[in-house]
């Protein structure tokens, strides 16, 4: 049997690849899908795939696709769950559409992933399988042999299969342009803060520089173009916030989440570039459309943002919500400016050729219409509770 793995090189995709080779007789064909995180990450899967006797490894860089396709469309819709931006979840979608795509190509009789039967990931991989490939045979080993983190630790040792975590520092982290996430060990245990050492993008408030620094973001259409006015493609864009951001501790975020099969599990991430363009995406919202348009836009942001979280990305209402989304986001243009200072972001200033605030109107200098006129409004606002009340 041949088999296409999902391959990041962490635990239990490694020792999945000895698991399929073992338990499933399969010849294993891993592929690593680059979403930004890192050359360093990808070189030292390609290696130990390899060592561990992969007939062949594909390394596909999907960077671009996966900020045009996925990131762009989470900015529009500020893609929140619970309160932190959707990044772990919005990348295994280009991971397992590459996936069904290479095991196409090499006629894969399945093809693997390493979900554990307690997490989220599962339930993206598959749903995005299914709808694919539906005939292709899914196979999931650490779900189907019930290993843990300590029994998946102790066959690695025992099977000389290297592995980035040890029963001391057993963090699982998942890592994209997006965002990172850190879970695992002592974070299980939501009493406890966490440790310094799993932050790896931010720096903490108390090393950030004592100045804050003000950042200007341009957006086009929703889509943020341009950083302190010089002009940037998406990834780096991303890339280069994260840095400025990430220096001032912006991005850190520690939630008690609810997964999809009901669980509540404590949650680490790092999203400096995420939190600052969201929180900058919605402040020029709130200056271009009308408050009708904002009210009805937070319950399809809402939606939106829990179909990309259970595995529903290509369910046919996520593209409809996006077809609403998209229309709004026509008069998403402007810039923003915010202010990165000790781990918190604020938006300072804020203008765009489509606003809607109209200062004349506003100000209380002067006035941009007879106020007396409002006195006939008054005699009819909340005009049932009066006549309740007189009953």
């Amino acid at each position: 049997m041949k088999v296409a793995l999902a391959y990041s090189g962490g635990l239990d995709t490694s020792i999945a690849i000895r698991l399929l080779q073992k338990e499933y007789d399969a010849d294993v064909i891993t592929v690593s899908v680059n979403v930004g995180q890192g050359a360093a990450e990808l070189k030292e899967a390609a290696k130990k795939a390899e060592q561990l006797g992969a007939i062949k490894h594909y390394e596909i860089d999907a960077v671009r696709e996966f900020v045009e396709k996925y990131v762009f469309k989470c900015i529009k819709a500020n893609g929140l769950y619970e309160g932190y931006p959707l990044s772990t979840a919005i990348a295994r979608y280009p991971i397992a559409s590459k996936l069904v795509e290479v095991a196409k190509k090499e006629k894969a009789d399945a093809v693997a992933h390493g979900c554990t039967g307690k997490g989220n990931d599962q339930f993206r991989f598959e749903t995005t399988i299914a709808l694919k490939a539906p005939d292709m045979k899914i196979i999931a080993p650490i779900r189907e042999l019930n290993i843990d983190r300590k029994r998946g630790i102790e066959y690695a040792k025992k099977h000389g299969i290297p592995i980035p975590v040890d029963i001391d520092r057993p963090y699982s982290i998942d890592e994209n342009l997006w965002g990172r996430s850190i879970e695992g060990g002592i974070l299980e245990n939501p009493e406890h803060p966490p440790p310094e050492e799993i932050y790896a993008w931010t720096k903490s408030p108390d090393e950030t520089p004592p100045k804050p620094r003000v950042i200007g973001i341009a957006f086009e259409c929703g889509i943020p173009v341009a950083l302190d006015g010089k002009r940037l493609e998406g990834p780096k864009l991303i890339a280069r916030l994260n840095k400025i951001a990430g220096e001032h501790g912006v991005g850190r975020i520690e939630i008690i989440e609810d997964r999809i099969l009901g669980l509540k599990a404590r949650e680490n991430y790092e999203a400096p570039a995420a939190t600052v363009l969201i929180l900058a995406h919605k402040a020029l919202e709130q200056l271009v459309l009308t408050k009708e348009e904002l009210a009805f836009k937070q319950i399809v942001d809402q939606t939106w943002a829990d179909l990309a979280y259970r595995g529903l990305w290509f369910d046919p209402l996520r593209e409809d919500l996006d077809a609403f989304i998209d229309e709004t986001q026509k008069r998403v243009t402007g810039t923003v400016k915010v202010e990165l200072h000790r781990g918190n972001a604020r938006v300072v200033a804020r203008s765009s050729p489509y606003s809607l605030y109209e200062e004349e109107l506003v100000s209380f200098e002067r006035f941009g219409f007879d106020q007396r006129e409002v006195a006939g409004v008054l005699k009819f606002h909340g005009l049932q509770g009066k006549i309740l009340r007189k009953k």
